[in-house]
């Protein structure tokens, strides 16, 4: 591609850029470091983040290269509708997750990941069920940044996407392993300001330096009648919906969502994620526009990879000087998140593996939790960089944590509400929604005959627990089933013999539908109850030495019953 060869950056210009941008990080990160590193800081900064800082660390840990890229590939893919769908349902998760949130805090004030919740709500195997789902979506979520990076360095540089992937990664780890969630979250600040700017600038001069708008009017015969409708059934049936429920599970399930939930002041939370929630929109699916153009001006990505189409356009249109802040804005947004996968990971380990399961709650050395976090660290990053030769697309990759999430987001969201919710409950409708998930997902059997229509109720059950959780967290109980129940009613007609057609999303939605209805009936007759102020007991700083309260170490046994006004899934 002859704009690309002329646009390529020297390799002294891009170790330059690299270094400006990770040697300004380290800087920023080393000004917070600390002599005697504290534990609790490592992992939650001391559950005391104000409203800027929290606001833009979440903002720019759910824009990632990957949200951008794949933002692009959907525009490219479905049309005008594509960044739509990837964007507002994403932007509308964020704001989905902080009546949930308050409820989180409220009742584990000073905990560090959610699979410690679930330790001190049903013991130890819930708690490494839910450990273990996050350690797998980390490390696909660092590597698809890592991907990204790669090929961002790859496409603009004479280095190779090896060298790339190197690159990104030693520089992510740079500045995040000393500080861990404190550095993380500040240098966030810096980042998502600088993401926020660029874009402003760099998405309308591409447009204008394309042809825009005549672009659209002579491309307009490149398209399918489904690429030109807003309102394409296919979009809606194939990145639309799987999107809704995908990331409605990672809301709930993502340790790096969690990790800034349980890091910032109780008070905050609902301006915190309403500012994220719009910040993400315009961000996501002004950057998804371009795969829209690129989809217009019949543009070919290179090597016929749709990840390339961001770097490809910006390289194809952008004069050397936008392009540098380009390359900054894609390495600002994969770091900001690779740091976040990073600080999670490490605090799984620490708080999960080390602090609960290994040395015990009142035993745990916080040095030696510091050092366990930090070599984490690097572990996590080798594994990313062996993975990330793979060059997976980074979409699927998403859809599909996603996915696998949703079998956990009713037995976790549950958990908190509702008395009833054994341990038992919880580990088994988990792996029930698995056994299902994953043979439907991958058509392991064939999803016709009978079969077929199985599946299809399953998931016509699953668009009822999507929207009727959604609604649960604003409204409550009441409203939740009125709307599950009419969900379910008016998408049976239209979906029962047609949606095994969509994997995706079937699968999706046969992992909420299966988790919940196990959950629900191993739960809806048990008569003991959980007192939940004996979470708050039982999670805590580790710095603070032995607790004279009660152990963390729940049997999932007969408590007291909730207190009263607790409202029941």
């Amino acid at each position: 591609m002859e704009g690309l060869e002329t646009a390529r950056f020297s390799a002294l210009v891009v170790v330059g850029l690299l270094v400006l941008f990770y040697g300004g990080t380290f800087l920023i990160s080393a000004r917070i470091g600390k002599k005697e590193e504290n534990a609790d800081g490592y992992m939650t900064a001391g559950n005391n983040i104000g409203f800027g800082i929290s606001a833009a660390s979440m903002t720019a840990t759910w824009i990632w290269a990957s949200s951008m890229y794949a933002s692009a590939t959907s525009g490219y893919t479905y049309g005008i509708s594509g960044p739509i769908h990837y964007g507002l349902w994403g932007a509308l998760m964020i704001l989905f997750i902080y009546p949930f949130g308050k409820r989180i805090r409220q009742v584990a004030p000073k905990a560090h990941t959610l699979a410690e919740v679930m330790y001190a709500r049903h013991g130890r195997s819930s708690q490494l069920m839910l450990a273990g789902s996050n350690i797998v979506g980390s490390l696909i979520s660092l590597m698809s940044n890592f991907i990204a990076g790669g090929v961002l360095i790859s496409m603009l540089s004479p280095f190779t996407f090896t060298q790339g992937v190197f690159a990104v990664a030693a520089g992510v780890l740079l500045y995040t392993l000393w500080s861990g969630f404190r550095a993380s979250v500040l240098t966030d600040f810096v980042q998502v300001v600088a993401m926020l700017g660029a874009v402003a600038v760099i998405v309308p001069v591409i447009f204008f330096a394309a042809g825009f708008p005549a672009a659209f009017e002579t491309g307009a015969e490149r398209l399918t009648p489904e690429q030109v409708d807003f309102f394409s059934s296919t979009a809606f049936m194939e990145q639309g919906a799987p999107y809704i429920a995908a990331v409605l599970a990672y809301a709930i399930g993502n340790q790096t969502i969690a990790q800034r939930l349980f890091a910032v002041r109780q008070d905050l939370i609902k301006p915190t994620f309403v500012t994220a929630t719009v910040g993400y929109g315009a961000m996501v699916i002004g950057v998804g526009m371009l795969g829209v153009l690129a989809l217009y001006l019949g543009y070919e990505p290179t090597g016929g990879d749709v990840n390339n189409i961001i770097p490809g356009m910006a390289a194809e249109y952008l004069p050397p000087v936008l392009l540098a802040l380009f390359f900054i804005m894609i390495v600002g947004a994969l770091s900001s998140t690779a740091d976040s996968d990073l600080a999670a990971l490490s605090s799984i380990m620490m708080a999960d593996v080390y602090g609960q399961n290994v040395a015990g709650k009142e035993k745990a050395n916080p040095r030696t939790m510091l050092l366990v976090g930090r070599i984490t660290m690097v572990l996590a990053t080798a594994t990313a960089v062996a993975f990330a030769s793979l060059q997976l697309n980074i979409l699927d990759l998403l859809v599909f944590v996603g996915a696998l999430w949703g079998a956990l987001v009713f037995p976790v969201l549950a958990s908190f509400y509702w008395d009833k919710v054994s341990g038992k409950a919880f580990t088994t409708s988990v792996l029930a929604a698995l056994a299902v998930f994953l043979p439907v997902r991958f058509s392991w059997i064939p999803v016709d005959g009978a079969f077929g229509i199985v599946v299809d109720v399953l998931a016509v059950l699953g668009v009822g627990v999507v929207l009727g959780l959604m609604v649960f967290g604003f409204f409550g109980v009441r409203a939740a089933k009125v709307v599950g129940v009419a969900a379910v009613v008016v998408s049976a007609p239209f979906a029962v013999g047609s949606l095994h057609e969509y994997a995706t999303l079937s699968g999706s939605l046969v992992a909420y539908s299966v988790s919940t209805v196990v959950c629900w009936a191993m739960s809806v007759r048990r008569r003991e109850g959980f007192d939940f102020s004996l979470i708050a007991r039982r999670t805590g700083d580790f710095d603070q030495g032995p607790k004279a309260t009660e152990a963390p170490a729940p049997p999932d046994a007969p408590d007291a019953p909730e207190p009263a006004g607790t409202t029941h899934p």
